[in-house]
């Protein structure tokens, strides 16, 4: 699906790896990401991962636009 070069890419902005990628893919597969909980507690666990704050209006803003389908689809041209 994605390429090397794409978890290349991301682990050189965010120093979080391929392994750590797919398994976080994984989990978003697997949960309702409808779910505000859910998607709070990924946000917090990337926010984690990659050393971020995320403050409490920047999580609702990102919660408000997965959960009103507002997400850009072509995630690869994002990084």
């Amino acid at each position: 699906m994605f390429s090397d070069s794409f978890f290349n890419r991301v682990e050189k902005k965010t120093n979080v790896g391929k392994e750590t990628i797919l398994e976080l893919a994984k989990k978003l597969q697997e949960n309702d990401l409808k779910n505000e909980d859910t998607l709070r507690e990924i946000i917090g666990e990337l926010g984690s991962l990659t050393g971020k704050e995320v403050s409490e209006e920047k999580k609702q803003k990102i919660i408000d636009a997965v959960v009103n389908d507002k997400v850009p689809k072509d995630i690869d041209k994002l990084i």
